[in-house]
């Protein structure tokens, strides 16, 4: 075992008052870059040291298995103990430990199976079938949010009463029959592992006795992410006799949507009595600008704990505010900044740029990669390399050449039209005799009338669905043809099973690659037609060009990059309707995580924060003007500057009065982005950027009919309108 000094070596007054604070219930409120990790880690280790507890004694609980590793080795630095013989680790392995030990106590057997979210979407949609319900009226996405969301609730099929609801009723039956043959066959899927443990310890009162006597300790890392099924087994366990340390910031609870319960931490005190109450307030992260502008923010949220973060950085840098004209511009802006700091010595690996909506990054990534800039997607895909992007662009390449047999086989499986395995089978052993393509084969197996009518009608459907389709795109533009065939293809309507964010996101994700057909830039010089560069394009964005280099900007959703941090933040997209997030703007609920997603952002923040909103956003199809965000109103004045470009000098100006601005970026020609102008050929459109100089400098335009153009600017002879 390694000296107590050495275990409080380096720790400030209120981390050193958490880790050796006395026998009792312990609340610590780790404000962001506190050092909660620390805190945690080396409680244990004075557990197992100055209080001699046995690694038997303690229960360490955390959400994920990364965080759950970190944890023990750097337990396994501090202290010599035998890990393995401590509980530590996330909810879900920690129920799995228990249920493998008591098989026979939960009614399993043995060699129960754990069923991923796949496999229970799989067994979903057969029990549907079995019920001989239709799932395009009763999506398996649809059910099994249904039985997972009654499952963390606590709920089981007998315990809920339909009232007379008819969809709550079908659902109820769907969830009877899932329970039923899960029971049969021992399978257990993620939520059950922790309401079979849960059940368990109720029914069986030796049990719950035996681990209510052997855990001394229970630690919990952010508490304010459980949900109402973790905290009561949390409890449970607990009972009268464990000493409980929650550690936790309800500023930084912004995962309501998956169930997250954040009155759990600030119920806390009230299910445990006589609990401390510690603040971890210093912040060993950023700059004093950056946390007060994050503390007054987050400080417009009701019913917070409170906790107000300080540091003894030095002040730093005003937070940088930019007000775009459009997307192309703010991405334009952002990377000219990457651009700037690369010159200072900066890496991109200490760049993020963040964003609310994965919709976002695919306006970003074209600036990236025009500049040159290497970048990686944390903790998402790129966006052609979205499932549901592919999915859109198999119809359009199946359309555009009915023989990519590739296409054929993405678009024929997606949404479902009952053409099974069997007769895929089919189908690709009559192309490969007749070696012909796919969509020949298809046609011919229609034509031979040797298949039951049930198998024959649904290939008809398909095969009639893209020659229909190919006759309407014959006629339209290219964006036109895009959003024709979405909408013909059914994805919107199969990805609205999705439950929650991630279906809306998807669909959110199709109108943004209709926008991203709208405004494709194509050289009339070209040999090929404009369906063919598209798709050309969209092929050279994907999966190869993800980068390989290991100096990279990080772009990621907001929610991404809760826990880590960079010294050069972009918060983009600060305007109302993307964030706060639309869905959110009718609940003051959701108002006030959508404020803690913001102060989660700030707070990623080391050196230097910019934060940028534009007047004009085309997203979903349409082209908006959103009111900037509520949170930019909320910084205080003295801690940001509106940052102004006009003509090629980066201008400043004082702390914003007023949340508008009336000039934009005017250039030799007397042109300025947003402008209305005419050409002799193309007609009226609108100016959305600039780009190189003297005589190569070259202007984008929207025209009304024509599309989006670049024009040599001293050629082009426009005439503002």
């Amino acid at each position: 075992m390694m000296k107590t000094d050495t275990i409080l070596e380096n720790l400030n007054p209120e981390q050193h008052a958490a880790v050796t604070a006395d026998k009792g219930h312990v609340l610590v409120l780790a404000g962001a870059g506190s050092g909660k990790t620390r805190v945690l880690v080396h409680r244990i280790a004075w557990l197992l040291t100055e209080q001699c507890e046995s690694p038997h004694a303690i229960l360490a609980v955390t959400f994920t298995n990364k965080a759950a590793a970190e944890m023990r080795h750097r337990l396994e630095e501090l202290v010599d103990f035998a890990g393995q013989r401590m509980w530590l680790g996330t909810f879900h392995s920690l129920a799995h430990r228990m249920l493998r030990i008591h098989w026979q106590e939960a009614h399993l057997s043995e060699n129960f199976q754990i069923l991923d979210s796949e496999d229970q979407l799989r067994l979903v949609r057969r029990m549907i079938k079995e019920l001989n319900l239709d799932e395009k009226q009763w999506p398996a996405k649809q059910a099994q949010w249904f039985i997972n969301g009654k499952k963390e609730e606590g709920f089981r099929s007998h315990h809920i009463e339909p009232q007379g609801d008819p969809a709550a009723r079908t659902l109820l039956r769907i969830y009877q029959a899932y329970e039923v043959h899960c029971q049969k066959n021992s399978l257990v899927d993620f939520t059950e592992l922790l309401l079979r443990c849960h059940e368990l310890l109720l029914e069986n009162s030796h049990l719950l006795a035996h681990y209510q006597q052997r855990f001394n300790y229970i630690l919990v890392d952010e508490f304010q992410d459980t949900n109402s099924l973790q905290y009561a087994w949390l409890r449970l366990l607990a009972g009268e006799n464990a000493w409980v340390m929650v550690v936790g910031d309800d500023d930084q609870s912004i995962y309501g949507w998956r169930g997250a319960k954040v009155e759990n931490i600030q119920q806390f005190c009230q299910h445990f009595t006589d609990t401390k109450v510690i603040r971890l307030e210093q912040n060993y992260r950023s700059t004093k600008v950056i946390l007060d502008a994050a503390n007054h923010v987050i400080n417009h949220n009701q019913g917070r704990l409170g906790k107000v973060l300080w540091t003894e950085l030095r002040e730093g840098e005003a937070i940088s505010v930019y007000n775009a004209y459009n997307e192309v511009d703010e991405a334009r802006f952002i990377t000219a900044r990457i651009q700037q700091a690369a010159l200072q010595g900066m890496p991109n690996t200490d760049i993020a740029i963040l964003y609310r909506s994965n919709v976002q990054s695919r306006t970003l990534e074209e600036a990236l990669l025009q500049a040159g800039i290497s970048y990686r997607i944390y903790g998402g895909l790129r966006f052609y390399d979205r499932a549901e992007i592919k999915d859109a662009l198999a119809y359009v390449r199946l359309v555009y050449n009915p023989h990519d047999d590739q296409a054929f086989e993405r678009a024929v499986q997606t949404p479902p039209r009952g053409i099974g395995d069997k007769t895929m089978e089919l189908i690709r052993e009559n192309a490969r005799n007749q070696q012909i393509s796919l969509w020949l084969a298809t046609k011919e197996l229609i034509d031979s009338q040797n298949m039951t009518s049930r198998v024959t009608n649904v290939l008809t459907h398909f095969y009639g669905l893209i020659t229909a389709m190919q006759g309407e795109a014959s006629t339209m533009e290219l964006h036109e043809t895009l959003d024709m065939i979405i909408a013909r293809s059914g994805l919107i309507p199969h990805f609205q099973q999705e439950r929650g964010e991630k279906g809306q996101v998807r669909i959110e994700n199709l109108s943004e690659l209709v926008d991203a057909a709208r405004l494709f830039v194509y050289d009339a010089d070209d040999e090929f037609p404009i369906m063919a560069a598209f798709l050309a394009h969209a092929a050279l964005e994907s999966g190869e060009r993800q980068s390989s280099d290991d100096n990279a900007v990080q772009l990621m959703t907001l929610h991404s990059a809760k826990g880590l941090e960079f010294p050069l933040v972009f918060m983009c997209g600060m305007e109302e309707g993307l964030f706060p997030h639309y869905m959110c703007l009718g609940d003051p609920r959701q108002i006030e995580e959508e404020r803690r997603l913001c102060y989660v952002g700030m707070t990623r923040a080391r050196r230097k924060l910019f934060l940028t909103y534009a007047e004009s956003r085309r997203l979903h199809g349409n082209e908006t003007r959103n009111r900037p965000s509520r949170f930019l109103k909320e910084l205080p004045p003295d801690c940001y500057e509106e940052v102004r470009l006009r003509s090629k000098t980066i201008k400043t100006v004082s702390p914003l009065k007023r949340m508008a601005v009336e000039s934009r970026d005017e250039n030799e020609e007397g042109l300025m982005l947003g402008q209305r102008v005419y050409h002799q050929l193309f007609g009226e459109g609108l100016i959305l950027a600039f780009e190189g100089d003297g005589a190569h400098k070259r202007v984008q335009v929207r025209f009304d009919k024509q599309g989006t153009k670049w024009l040599v600017a001293t050629f082009a002879k426009l005439v503002p309108i």
